[in-house]
């Protein structure tokens, strides 16, 4: 009898407790920096000063690279991003990436693959190998936060980058830009995604390419597909600031669950001068 009596009381009780609980979804913010605007997201250089460092080609894995990393630890661990050029592309194809994203609050490699005849699936590999040296090995560890990092790569790169993001679901985000890959279905991926493509790219035009790895990739994701006006599969290999500003905003909500960087994703940005297509599943997070 007492306990019967004792249940309905609880049940208030019980009730108010599941107000606090958090949601599955919701998790930690990694706030670094101040908050963004669209001015500070598309400069050249972000609020942090950064340094870099060279990695030797001998390394095990990949075929060497640089490091850029923040000078400042005054905000604790960063989240880290791995960046592979493509088909014959040395690392300096990409390396206008590694200071411009890490002086906005994140450690990155760009890489050297191993041969610059590397296919899609060995450039996963070596992305992988890259991250694991970051974590693992390399002198600026102790900055980095191992479970909040990302992978980017351009052409072959970019289908390293969908390859390397289905082997290792542990990834929070996943760049491919103006991918090429002939796998072109990508249901099993659970990495948030920005897929980038470019409107007259004639190596991996979009409409056999990023089109269809962004239709693949399953509708519950968190996905976009960013078109890139009038240019062309070489785009991402010289300072483009519509690259960089939607890649940094994607970063940061996503490796860093920043949503300060919300506002540049969603509502999606309309077509213009510079995007003449964008797609996505906003809003992200639910």
């Amino acid at each position: 009898m007492q306990l019967r009596k004792l249940i309905p009381a609880l049940i208030p009780a019980l009730a108010l407790s599941l107000v606090g609980v958090t949601p599955a979804h919701a998790e930690e913010e990694y706030r670094r920096g101040p908050a963004p605007t669209t001015s500070s997201i598309e400069a050249v250089r972000g609020p942090f000063s950064t340094s870099s460092t060279t990695v030797s080609s001998l390394v095990t894995g990949f075929g060497g690279g640089t490091i850029y990393y923040p000078t400042s630890t005054s905000e604790g661990t960063f989240g880290a991003v791995a960046i592979s050029p493509g088909f014959t592309g040395t690392e300096s194809t990409i390396s206008w990436l590694g200071p411009r994203i890490a002086s906005q609050g994140f450690v990155v490699i760009t890489i050297a693959t191993n041969s610059l005849y590397d296919q899609p699936d060995s450039r996963a590999s070596q992305l992988l190998a890259a991250l694991d040296y970051l974590t693992q090995r390399s002198d600026v560890r102790s900055r980095i936060d191992a479970s909040r990092l990302g992978v980017m790569g351009h052409s072959m790169g970019g289908g390293g980058t969908l390859r390397a993001s289905e082997e290792r679901p542990s990834l929070q985000a996943a760049i491919p830009l103006t991918a090429w890959h002939t796998d072109k279905t990508w249901g099993s991926n659970r990495v948030p995604t920005l897929v980038v493509g470019a409107e007259d790219d004639t190596v991996a035009p979009v409409s056999s390419h990023s089109i269809p790895f962004y239709n693949s990739l399953p509708s519950t994701l968190d996905k976009a597909y960013l078109e890139l006006n009038g240019a062309s599969h070489f785009a991402p290999n010289s300072s483009n600031t519509t690259i960089a500003k939607y890649s940094i905003a994607w970063l940061k909500r996503f490796i860093d669950n920043d949503t300060r960087y919300e506002q540049f994703l969603c509502p999606s940005p309309a077509n213009s001068s510079l995007i003449s297509d964008y797609r996505d599943t906003c809003p992200h997070g639910v």
